[in-house]
């Protein structure tokens, strides 16, 4: 009797430490674990920054399809939204006009495109893919445009096909379209957000030096 009652009483404590283990095992994105152990602090170092929440981050990475005139064509939309679906792993919501443009034909609430927002570990992972493997498959690649950022830091990379993503079968690219990518980056000045994708390995043009 005393035995059981003994075994009754550790059953609850090995399973709450099973619990622990696992939790602490929890995946975390290859660059986001860089960023977070070792790239976060040099830039702060290198940026001369005090507060370490000034620190540059990555807040989320919008891909989008602009459809334009083929917003009605369905072979286009079902192949873009699978481009989308296949290289981010999420499901695209549809992008909505909010003005009315009439030289475009465009009315306030129509469809305009596809997009998906990725935030955590998926952000990270595709990232990591976009700069280490489909922008060195990119024919002629010289490095992507260093003046591609906005007033807020944000940086847009577009393609003009989905052909490059490893992710596509060619079958899934003989309808062409293009796409753009969009880092948004809480940073202090476009310096500290490109400080931030080189660190990731964002592979910026060099300037030619005569």
């Amino acid at each position: 009797m005393a035995e059981a009652k003994t075994t009754a009483k550790a059953a609850p404590k090995a399973a709450a430490k099973k619990t622990t283990t696992s939790k602490s095992t929890a995946y975390v994105a290859r660059l986001k674990d860089l960023y977070n152990t070792q790239y976060a602090a040099e830039l702060q170092k290198e940026l001369g920054l005090v507060n370490p929440h000034q620190v540059p981050r990555l807040e989320k990475i919008v891909v989008n399809v602009g459809l334009g005139r083929a917003k009605d064509d369905k072979k286009i939309l079902e192949t873009a939204s699978n481009t989308i679906r296949k290289i981010t792993g999420q499901e695209p919501v549809d992008t909505i006009a909010k003005l009315s443009i009439a030289g475009f034909k465009l009315r306030e609430g129509n469809k305009i495109g596809i997009k998906v927002t990725l935030r955590g570990n998926r952000m990270y992972e595709f990232a990591d893919r976009l700069i280490n493997i489909v922008l060195p498959r990119l024919r002629d690649f010289h490095g992507v445009k260093a003046g591609a950022f906005d007033k807020s830091g944000n940086y847009s990379i577009g393609f003009v096909d989905q052909s490059v993503f490893p992710e596509l079968t060619f079958e899934e690219t003989t309808t062409v379209h293009g796409l753009q990518v969009v880092f948004v980056i809480k940073a202090s000045s476009v310096e500290a957000s490109r400080a931030l994708l080189t660190k990731f390995g964002m592979p910026f043009e060099k300037k030619e030096t005569k």
